[in-house]
């Protein structure tokens, strides 16, 4: 029989149950505090680990480049002391932060970054209003950024909108924050930030929109360029002027509402109207390509600074260059009008300098035709060809007349074969004796070789080394009397050489720099120029007389100006190889015209890049080339008053014994033989012409035969 034992509700429950209630009971409650624990430590270590995570990648990022200063332009200036070109490989111009007005700091921080001086490189509740837009937007379209943020972005990442580019951009920012004090960094910022049309930095852009210095700007003005960052193109003052008035009123606003203006500043500035101006030096930046490279070349060459240091270096390089000069010789150059035609696939090239011979001062060069690159080949200054018959004056006739020949000594000329050497004149005639005066004005060869074989090659050579022309043991032959050289020489060595007789026989070495300064005016070279004496002032002057003769009489008169000019043609042949053969008439490979006036020396140099079967001047060239220098200088002299060569006073006596019968005594022998040559011509033509007369049907040969019969 089982008994059922019935407990009351008061009755305690077994001891043994008792305990285990109590037992479980307690375990309940130290559980509590043990989980809470544990969550507490592994909150706080995923805290330290992402902490140092961070601490690590915040020192692993590199931020030392912003160490190094700030690229600064160079700029080449005129002879007249004004700018005129920009060196640069920046499109930055830096200023320091005490030559940027406080108003534009206060309006950048305003507009960009209120809490700029309080946080430590990124504002944390910028960024959390920032995530909650983007969340809601499903997109990383906001920022948030601080100055010290966008700093970075401009200095080391791209431009993507990616969370991991953010992050970084967070890093870059904490760690520039760590190292840079706050004027330091909004110094970079300002220097670095893009304001819009092409202008980078507070010096750009307020060169680009109002024409003058970031020291200068007012109020109005830096509140305009503060609202731009956030949208340049959107906000810029030269597409749209009401939009930009607006940014700028609201960054004015700001200003005021953070304390940083009165009531007063801030309703004068925003009652004030947007007034832009054009700077002075747009378009510094690549102007005179030519002239600039040449100045690089000069500065590397000469004084030993490099590419970088003239590109970043701040420096001021004072040149001998005149505009006026330099305009008219681009100008010419971009006109197809005053070049040969060319082939479709090569074009005729050419290179030009412009020397003021009483200083060696280069005043203007183009060195080639079309579209240039940076450093490329310069034709005026590194062109290296045979300067054909320009070359006599400089090896033969110069020294002649140093050796006690005038311009009516007698010269032979038929005939001549030295050591196997056989030149030719160009007009394939013979006319036993020639004046000297003859000889240059007609550009004759044969009497230029047996005068170089008379006074002796190593005459021609030393003299011509004194006038700058590099020489060697290979060029020591007769037919350097016709411009026959081993390596050859530019437009730049012949003006050179020929500056010397325009300037009464002294010669100036060619030059573009005068000084080069440190941006605050320190002089870290100067050019002295000192002349070296050629020949006598008397000679000089006898050889301007024969090179007048030759753009008056000769074969250099396309180059005629309207006030007294000298110089020399000069071309080259064609190889005489199998390449060439058969190829006939006034051919050339390279043509010349070196010239000067009392103010100005002048050479142009013609011809292809490439010479080949298909690609050579299909006339002598030297026609093209003189008109060329008369173009160039006629315009680079425009306004300038005409003078006359200088005349040596020991000079005039003996110059005014000179009669045109004693220098030209061949000048009406060669001109009756033309007229010979024009009258059997035109007999012949005569000869050949149908005669109507003969003719029985035409009306002529009826009228004939009547009056026959009458």
């Amino acid at each position: 029989m089982v008994k059922i034992h019935i407990r009351s509700a008061k009755q305690p429950a077994p001891t043994q149950g008792k305990k285990s209630a109590q037992g479980k009971k307690r375990k309940r409650k130290s559980s509590r505090p043990r989980w809470g624990l544990r969550l507490f430590l592994a909150a706080l270590m995923l805290f330290i680990a992402l902490s140092v995570t961070a601490a690590v990648g915040i020192a692993q990022v590199d931020v030392s480049s912003l160490e190094n200063p700030l690229p600064r332009p160079s700029f080449i200036y005129d002879r007249y002391g004004e700018k005129a070109s920009q060196l640069s490989s920046s499109r930055i111009i830096p200023v320091s932060l005490d030559q940027i007005p406080v108003h534009l700091q206060n309006a950048i921080v305003a507009v960009e970054d209120k809490r700029f001086y309080e946080h430590p490189g990124i504002d944390v509740l910028s960024i959390g209003r920032a995530l909650i837009r983007d969340l809601q937007s499903q997109s990383w379209a906001e920022g948030g950024s601080t100055i010290t943020q966008q700093l970075a972005k401009n200095m080391f990442l791209s431009s993507d909108k990616s969370l991991s580019r953010k992050l970084r951009e967070a890093a870059y920012a904490l760690k520039i924050d760590m190292i840079y004090d706050k004027n330091d960094i909004l110094e970079l910022y300002l220097n670095n930030v893009y304001f819009g049309e092409g202008s980078w930095g507070v010096q750009s852009a307020s060169k680009r929109y109002f024409g003058k210095e970031v020291g200068e700007l007012s109020l109005e003005e830096a509140a305009l360029l503060a609202g731009l960052p956030k949208a340049p193109t959107h906000y810029s003052p030269l597409k749209d002027r009401e939009k930009a008035l607006e940014r700028r009123n609201t960054v004015l606003a700001l200003m005021r509402e953070q304390q940083y203006i009165s009531e007063e500043e801030y309703q004068m500035a925003v009652s004030a109207p947007i007034v832009l101006s054009v700077a002075q030096e747009e378009g510094l930046q690549g102007k005179y390509p030519s002239y600039r490279d040449y100045v690089i070349q000069e500065a590397v060459s000469l004084y030993g600074f490099t590419e970088e240091q003239i590109l970043t270096g701040g420096l001021q390089i004072y040149t001998e260059l005149d505009p006026a000069a330099q305009n008219a010789a681009e100008e010419v150059y971009m006109d197809d009008r005053f070049f040969p035609a060319g082939k479709e696939d090569q074009q005729i090239q050419s290179g030009v300098v412009l020397l003021d011979h009483s200083s060696g001062g280069v005043r203007a060069l183009v060195g080639n035709r079309g579209e240039g690159v940076f450093r490329g080949f310069n034709r005026a200054t590194q062109l290296k060809r045979q300067p054909g018959s320009a070359f006599k004056p400089i090896v033969v006739y110069g020294p002649a007349l140093e050796r006690g020949y005038t311009p009516y000594s007698r010269l032979y000329d038929g005939e001549l074969n030295i050591n196997g050497y056989q030149p030719r004149n160009w007009d394939h005639r013979y006319r036993g004796q020639v004046t000297l005066a003859e000889a240059v004005t007609n550009s004759w060869n044969i009497p230029a070789v047996w005068l170089l074989n008379e006074i002796g090659i190593d005459a021609g050579m030393d003299y011509a080394r004194s006038l700058g022309i590099p020489l060697s043991d290979d060029d020591r032959h007769l037919s350097i009397a016709l411009g026959g050289l081993s390596e050859g020489v530019s437009p730049l060595q012949m003006a050179q050489a020929f500056g010397a007789f325009a300037n009464q026989g002294m010669m100036y070495e060619a030059h573009a720099i005068t000084k080069i300064t440190t941006q605050d005016g320190y002089v870290l070279v100067e050019a002295h120029a000192e002349p070296k004496r050629i020949t006598s002032p008397e000679h000089a002057y006898t050889m301007t007389r024969l090179l007048e003769n030759v753009v008056r009489y000769g074969t250099g008169t396309k180059a005629r100006l309207d006030r007294p000019t000298a110089g020399k043609t000069g071309t080259t042949q064609l190889p005489d190889t199998e390449e060439f053969a058969g190829i006939t008439g006034p051919v050339s490979k390279d043509a010349w015209f070196v010239g000067y006036t009392p103010e100005l020396t002048a050479a142009v140099w013609l011809g292809y890049d490439k010479t080949d079967r298909n690609h050579y001047l299909e006339s002598s060239g030297s026609e093209a080339a003189a008109s060329l220098f008369r173009e160039i200088m006629s315009r680079a002299l425009q306004g300038v008053p005409v003078r006359p060569f200088e005349v040596p006073a020991s000079y005039r006596d003996h110059w005014n014994l000179w009669t045109g019968q004693e220098l030209f005594p061949n000048w009406n022998k060669d001109k009756d033989k033309d007229k010979d040559k024009d009258r059997e011509k035109e007999k012949k033509e005569e000869k050949n012409k149908p005669n109507p007369s003969k003719n029985k049907n035409s009306d002529k040969g009826k009228e004939n035969r009547k009056k026959e019969k009458d």
